[in-house]
């Protein structure tokens, strides 16, 4: 395959762009009901938006079964909602009720859910890296019919254990997608501005993988794209990257007015959000405004009865601070004869 396939929106079935879509106001719906949450401080910690990412989640997890498995980040929201984790679970988790994913101890940066394959968010950049690696050479080791994906942003790829894992990966033949969510940033640092070389697609080349650009806020494009390469990993192609060009919308956090942005542009990247681009393109396919008007609706109804729920719901008990401890090696409390 040429690494400068083009997949357009103009090849996409209908029916199949009304789901994409409808998966991309769900995450939009839930990160303004978690932001909203976050501003009012019925949530605890930092809370990283998506918002403008979602054709990534979408597109990607889109192709995956239930039994594959993905990695995340900070930003990870989208990624649980596209890969089936349930979202009143995860606005649970980010109150810290009980019911959460994690049993509301883990909050918005360490969400996990291995029914659905998503092994978890991790705070600490490209730390999802060597986990999905692992989870990779383990599914080959017992022979399972299993892709991992690896999400993350383009602030990793100048750490350690994307080297690392990379190459893992390559030297083993591992089934697993990286995908750089590329949105320009590193936290608050324009990533260009520490990034020396070709960039991403240039290193994992480097390390002997097949790299491919798309355009991240196109989610046909990056459904076509996937839809082509995922078969191939499974069925024994090894390790392929992705690079998804796109933008966050927002700040670093909720709590970010990002002045470090230059102002004009972005307010003009509101103009190629993923979601208007979408619906522009299912105006073109024949869908009505009040079609699209009911996803919207029932997006935002279903984030809105989420977030009151999670707001009336009880905090965990005391002793359940104690468990899920691991306790393998740890000291012997109390009073030594």
């Amino acid at each position: 395959m040429p690494n400068d396939a083009v997949y357009s929106s103009h090849n996409i079935d209908r029916d199949r762009l009304v789901d994409l879509y409808r998966t991309m106001r769900r995450i939009r719906a839930f990160e303004e009901a978690a932001e909203k949450a976050s501003l009012n401080g019925q949530v605890g910690g930092a809370v990283h938006l998506s918002i403008g990412q979602e054709a990534v989640a979408a597109g990607v997890c889109a192709n995956l079964r239930r039994t594959d498995q993905i990695t995340t980040t900070h930003r990870g929201h989208g990624h649980c909602i596209a890969k089936g984790t349930d979202p009143g679970a995860m606005m649970l988790e980010l109150f810290g009720k009980e019911g959460g994913t994690c049993g509301g101890k883990g909050g918005s940066m360490h969400i996990a859910d291995f029914e659905v394959g998503m092994l978890g968010a991790n705070g600490v950049v490209a730390a999802g890296i060597p986990i999905a690696v692992g989870a990779a050479h383990g599914a080959k080791l017992m022979g399972e019919d299993k892709v991992v994906v690896c999400f993350f942003g383009d602030g990793a790829i100048n750490r350690g254990p994307f080297m690392e894992g990379l190459n893992w990966a390559t030297v083993f033949k591992l089934p697993v997608l990286f995908v750089c969510e590329h949105n320009g940033f590193a936290s608050t640092t324009h990533s260009d501005a520490v990034t020396g070389g070709g960039g991403a697609n240039a290193r994992a080349e480097s390390l002997g993988l097949e790299a491919f650009d798309v355009d991240g806020n196109d989610v046909a494009a990056v459904d076509g794209l996937v839809g082509d390469l995922i078969p191939r990993i499974r069925g024994g192609a090894g390790p392929m990257f992705l690079s998804a060009r796109t933008y966050r919308l927002k700040g670093h956090t909720s709590v970010d007015p990002a002045l470090y942005r230059d102002q004009d542009y972005a307010a003009a990247q509101w103009n190629v959000d993923p979601l208007v681009r979408a619906a522009n393109e299912l105006h073109r396919l024949g869908l009505g405004d009040s079609d699209l008007s009911d996803i919207d609706s029932a997006a935002v109804g279903e984030m809105g009865r989420v977030a009151e729920t999670a707001e009336a719901a009880d905090t965990p008990a005391l002793e359940h601070a104690f468990a899920d401890i691991q306790d393998v090696g740890a000291p012997v409390w109390g009073s030594r004869s």
